[in-house]
């Protein structure tokens, strides 16, 4: 664990580098062009390059040394914002098109890369305790770079904002080269050596989902919530301005820090559980995440301050809570296998939210925040009553008669797998 919290800092410096980029970037195509139809472009290439990258990231950290991945995605978003220090705004802008595409692309490899390799470098024993840290660690990242980024831009400007950023990266990669981790298994003799068995694995999430029918559900579950964190992201201004039109950033920063404070302590809880080698079950997940989905929709339906604040709390821990259990369990697939069920995952994130902001952008033009959250949000409330239900009904499904007695020889020895498939909480 000793390097790996080197690694914690190494990605925590790299999330602060993309939510820093993120703001700034944004921000600036909208002034330099002064059309939202520009920033919405913009934004979409990176979305969509991200989506399309889950895909290629899958089979790249399937293939290669994925610490090399991760460095060599912290140098190119380096050199593309360095890249862009000695133009001017008007010669930046087409170049920021490009930087929409290498971001988007190079944050979707690196992140999965990261989640693939865990437990080859703390061992699966210790991988809840490591996911605690990595997800702490870029809680703290994400708040320091949208708190740090307004004010980078207001004081210095945005050339120090994308120099600053690039140095991140720099960082970022010089902590990860300097580490001796080995973040994939030890190859064995054989493995992976054809070309027909790299073209027999092309389709090998797809194939893992349909044997795995517990695992797809959970999948369908993230793309859902997804699809409610895009809802209540451009809902709250909306929401905020309608209780207090003077001040309408009063409750975007109460609700955000709230539930800020709500994701670290659940993930400092999760870290403490995870020292002890124990991992969470399929059914605490489908809890968590309907707990999740409740506090959501509580936020907005006009509480007095205090019951809100609670909400949001709440939501920021199951939230927390949820995301560690997710990914602990893809992580107990095989690493053959384990880089393209993450690129597959990232995918299904990443093209849920983004479809979230397009349709709930357009509903909230016709129909009050509440109800275009509670129906994202309801919509994964349902999503888990329905998974838990089905958890339930497989876990009392009778598995056949029982031996005669004095009969042991015909019992069959207990999968593994199964059986902690069925696990609960």
């Amino acid at each position: 664990m000793r390097y790996f919290r080197l690694l914690v800092l190494s990605n925590g410096v790299s999330a602060y580098g993309s939510y820093l980029n993120l703001v700034a970037l944004n921000v600036f195509v909208y002034q330099v062009t002064g059309s939202p139809m520009a920033a919405g472009i913009f934004m979409a290439v990176r979305l969509l390059t991200s989506v399309a990258s889950g895909f290629v990231s899958g089979r790249l950290v399937s293939r290669f040394d994925r610490k090399w991945l991760m460095v060599g995605s912290d140098l190119v978003r380096a050199v593309m914002l360095l890249a862009l220090l000695p133009l001017s705004d008007d010669n930046r802008l087409p170049l920021l098109f490009v930087l929409a595409f290498t971001t988007g692309a190079c944050t979707t490899l690196h992140q999965v890369a990261l989640r693939t390799s865990v437990p080859e470098i703390v061992g699966a024993e210790l991988r809840v305790k490591a996911n605690g840290l990595l997800v702490t660690g870029r809680s703290l990242a994400m708040i320091a770079g949208f708190a740090s980024s307004g004010l980078v831009i207001a004081q210095f400007g945005y050339t120090t904002a994308f120099a600053l950023n690039a140095v991140t990266f720099l960082v970022s990669a010089v902590i990860l080269s300097s580490l001796p981790i080995r973040t994939r298994a030890a190859a064995t003799e054989g493995d992976g050596a054809s070309e027909d068995s790299g073209r027999a694995s092309r389709w090998v999430s797809w194939v893992l989902l349909r044997a795995a029918p517990v695992m797809a559900a959970m999948l369908a579950i993230r793309g859902a919530d997804a699809l409610g964190s895009s809802s209540h992201n451009v809902a709250l201004p909306i929401y905020s301005s309608e209780l207090d039109p003077t001040h309408p950033a009063t409750f975007i920063s109460q609700f955000w820090a709230t539930w800020a404070i709500g994701h670290i302590i659940a993930l400092q809880l999760c870290s403490r559980y995870g020292k002890t080698g124990r991992t969470f079950g399929e059914k605490a997940f489908a809890a968590g995440s309907a707990l999740m989905s409740v506090g959501f929709i509580l936020v907005f339906v006009g509480l007095p301050t205090v019951p809100a604040v609670i909400a949001a709390l709440i939501a920021g821990m199951a939230d927390g809570f949820t995301e560690i259990a997710y990914v602990s369990k893809l992580q107990e697939a095989p690493d053959e296998q384990r880089g393209r069920l993450f690129g597959l995952a990232a995918a299904v994130e990443n093209g849920g939210f983004g479809l979230g902001m397009l349709v709930s952008s357009a509903l909230l033009e016709v129909y009050a925040p509440i109800v275009v959250v509670g129906l994202f949000h309801g919509l994964t409330f349902l999503l888990c009553l329905g998974f838990l239900v089905a958890l339930v009904r497989r876990g009392r499904r009778p598995t056949g008669p029982p031996p005669e007695e004095g009969d042991t020889a015909g019992t069959p020895e207990p999968d593994v797998k199964t059986s902690h498939q069925g696990g609960g909480s």
